[in-house]
């Protein structure tokens, strides 16, 4: 009898146990019984990433690229099986997976999955990625996405590194703004508050970038995102693109293309000169590591001007640009000179809007 009693008792436990795990969501699908909220999983999604934990983003891919948890990897639930070489090999590691909400049964089939390969730390934040972002949590973005917005004028993508890192490989079109230097260099960051920023530094194991991103959004900027996998990310997807300068036709005279491409790409590689006055200067603005030096007092530092590096003169219209361009000529063979001849306008804003002289 008390034989019997012990088998129905496990016999309803056993009921009851499976009951709860597939009806304690009324959306039709199973879900994983550990289940983590916000607070915890903000203390594992630190950077430098802890050793021993990984927190995956079981959506696909294009959900994954616009937005995630910045220290997460992606694994989509639909091809986990041909990803299963992407988890720790430590069994005992902590696994956090999450998706798209309550609603959202993915990430508590990644984590069943998981759990039959013999992991034996699983966690499922099933609130998810909504929920992260309502906390405020600072949504990531992967390398695609960066390539995807790389060109568009409302977004800036910021290196968060010191500038001996950035002049040794940089995202192309980023901004070198160093988190030990922002206050100096913010006005580099758009007048728009509502601008898109991206910030990135070395990987996942720089902190560099949610620092900026946070003196960022302590400024006011209400759209700011990470790219935490960062330059290395960037590099080995699309490697590292060298400087090309294509003139217009006339010798001497740099393409808007071209000169738009040095701008965004390959600021560190050239010597940018603005030979507007002061004064025009201080109220258009001008390019971060542009140098201004009104053409009026050119001549004097012809000769003390360098020539490791191609340089590239501008102005408001291209008439003191290529005047500048003849005066260097003139003075110094050794140089390498370009000048613009166009219309260029900055109105304080990182890049300046190029079109054709009239």
């Amino acid at each position: 009898m008390k034989t019997f009693y012990i088998s129905a008792l496990s016999l309803v436990f056993a009921f009851i146990t499976t009951w709860a795990c597939a009806a304690d969501s009324s959306k039709g699908f199973k879900t994983y019984p550990n289940i983590v909220d916000f607070e915890f999983v903000e203390k594992q999604a630190s950077v430098p990433l802890r050793e021993g934990i990984m927190i995956v983003d079981s959506r696909p891919a294009r959900k994954f690229d616009k937005g995630h948890v910045p220290v997460a990897i992606n694994i989509s639930d639909t091809l986990f099986d041909d990803n299963v070489a992407l988890l720790p090999k430590d069994k005992s590691s902590m696994l956090i997976f999450y998706c798209g909400g309550l609603t959202c049964p993915l990430s508590h089939k990644s984590a069943f999955k998981a759990e039959a390969l013999g992991y034996s730390n699983i966690q499922v934040y099933a609130a998810g990625y909504p929920d992260w972002t309502s906390n405020g949590g600072l949504p990531g973005v992967s390398v695609n996405y960066v390539k995807k917005v790389q060109d568009k004028d409302t977004t800036v993508v910021i290196d968060a590194r010191p500038p001996r890192k950035f002049k040794k490989g940089n995202v192309p079109g980023s901004v070198n703004v160093p988190t030990t230097r922002f206050d100096e260099q913010k006005a580099s960051l758009p007048e728009d508050k509502g601008s898109e920023l991206i910030f990135y530094c070395g990987g996942y194991q720089c902190s560099l970038s949610t620092k900026g991103a946070a003196m960022a959004k302590s400024l006011g900027y209400s759209n700011v995102k990470v790219f935490q996998a960062g330059y290395p990310a960037w590099k080995k997807a699309f490697g590292e693109k060298k400087l090309s300068i294509q003139e217009s036709g006339e010798e001497g005279v740099i393409s808007i293309s071209s000169f738009m491409d040095v701008l965004k790409n390959h600021p560190e590689d050239v010597y940018l000169v603005d030979v507007r006055d002061k004064g025009e200067v201080d109220i258009d603005g001008t390019f971060a590591t542009a140098k201004v030096i009104p053409i009026d007092t050119l001549m004097p530092q012809i000769a003390g001007m360098p020539n490791d590096k191609p340089t590239i003169f501008f102005c408001s219209n291209g008439a003191r640009a290529g005047e500048a361009f003849d005066f260097v000529n003139m003075k110094r063979s050794d140089m390498k000179v370009y000048f613009l001849e166009a219309s260029v306008v900055f109105n304080k804003q990182p890049l300046p809007v190029v079109t054709k002289s009239e």
